[in-house]
């Protein structure tokens, strides 16, 4: 499995510590409070707002240097979008790597 990393922030910062920090900083926020309303919209079997979490969290998946993972998200979202929870195994052991990579930050 692929792991995370912070060479797409590098790229976009240009060397700049202090953006760095306040993208990582907000990724750190956004993504725990992102991950539990997905969970509450799959425990729910809401699957269309499921897809839309799973959107969002494409975004941050992609911010970390997880091309392949993203791949797997899009096609997990698209399996919501028709009422298939196909992927989601897969999906949830991304979550899981991200979590673990965020809290060593």
């Amino acid at each position: 499995m692929e792991q995370p990393n912070l060479s797409y922030i590098d790229s976009m910062s240009g060397g700049d510590k202090a953006f760095e920090e306040k993208l990582i900083g907000i990724i750190k926020k956004e993504f725990p409070e992102e991950k539990k309303v997905y969970f509450d919209n799959l425990a729910a079997e809401n699957y269309k707002l499921t897809a839309e979490n799973v959107h969002k969290l494409k975004h941050k998946i992609s911010i970390l240097g997880l091309v392949k993972s993203y791949d797997v998200a899009v096609n997990y979202e698209n399996n919501l979008i028709d009422g298939n929870t196909e992927g989601k195994t897969d999906f949830e052991s991304i979550l899981q790597i991200m979590t673990d990579f965020l809290e060593t930050l």
